[in-house]
């Protein structure tokens, strides 16, 4: 798994919906989520699972990245959903509710068959032990913020500006950069309201995550605008990698780039910024 891969939209879609699947495949979302937790009832649980399962082995989804989000280890299914899900091989196993280094590596299943881990940050336990689970192992490949069960935990008014997450939302970002985690946004729930879903997209991408995770397909477009670095962004970054690779400056860990002073430490991630606007111009 590639931390220069985009992830600017990565779309939740309902694996008991199988006409939902099939139209994934056509969006022009990064990801793909298959959730087999929160957005399917529990009768419907054995049909998500069956569904998913085929859908990842089937294939047809093009760049996109396809995830399976299993139901919990102390839920009647999660087991079940664990070993199917690793049978499949999607590009990566999203699991729910993770608190601790230990509840990461229970699903240690999933690296043992090369299968990536994603964790949901979404409990106010986890929030103290950010370091402890981004730095667990197991396979464990990138962080996702749940935003509407840490504000249910939390008790607090979940509003586009986020105020009473400020700070969890930014020590999420800091705790998986820490560990060269990749980090995704929670949802937002107004599907109708496109200016507070971009005031959202846009806060996000300030806090420095990597992309944002998504309810409706028509909220995709103003997820991958808000997350595509911009134009002068992508120039500014060529501007210093080209000046560290000028023989001149071969040595030097301190240069100045168009009358601005920039250190080698920037280059990494100019480098970085520009491997993903490469790749969203190929897809």
């Amino acid at each position: 798994m590639t931390a220069n891969r985009p992830r600017r939209s990565a779309l939740y879609m309902p694996a008991a919906n199988a006409r939902a699947i099939e139209k994934a495949r056509e969006l022009p979302c990064d990801v793909v989520i298959l959730d087999l937790e929160d957005a399917v009832a529990p009768d419907a649980k054995d049909v998500a699972r069956e569904q998913a399962v085929e859908a990842v082995r089937a294939g047809g989804f093009g760049r996109r990245e396809v995830v399976i989000r299993v139901n919990g280890l102390d839920t009647p299914w999660g087991l079940e959903d664990l070993a199917a899900a690793i049978n499949a091989r999607p590009d990566a196993i999203l699991v729910p509710k993770v608190s601790s280094a230990h509840d990461v590596r229970a699903y240690g299943a999933a690296e043992a068959g090369g299968v990536p881990l994603w964790a949901m940050v979404e409990t106010c336990a986890s929030l103290f032990a950010l370091s402890e689970i981004a730095g667990a192992g197991a396979g464990l490949a990138a962080l996702v913020i749940g935003t509407n069960d840490l504000a249910k935990e939390m008790r607090c008014r979940l509003t586009v500006e986020r105020a009473a997450l400020a700070g969890p939302l930014s020590l999420a970002v800091a705790g998986a950069r820490a560990h060269g985690l990749v980090i995704l946004d929670g949802v937002f729930n107004g599907i109708d309201d496109d200016a507070g879903l971009a005031r959202q997209c846009d806060q996000g991408a300030e806090f420095g995550f990597d992309g944002k995770t998504l309810i409706h397909p028509r909220q995709i477009e103003a997820a991958n605008r808000a997350f595509t670095p911009a134009e002068e962004e992508v120039e500014w970054s060529q501007a210093i990698v080209a000046a560290f690779d000028s023989p001149e400056n071969a040595a030097k860990g301190v240069i100045r780039v168009e009358g601005r002073m920039v250190e080698r430490l920037h280059l990494a991630e100019a480098r970085r910024l520009i491997a993903v606007s490469d790749a969203i111009a190929r897809a």
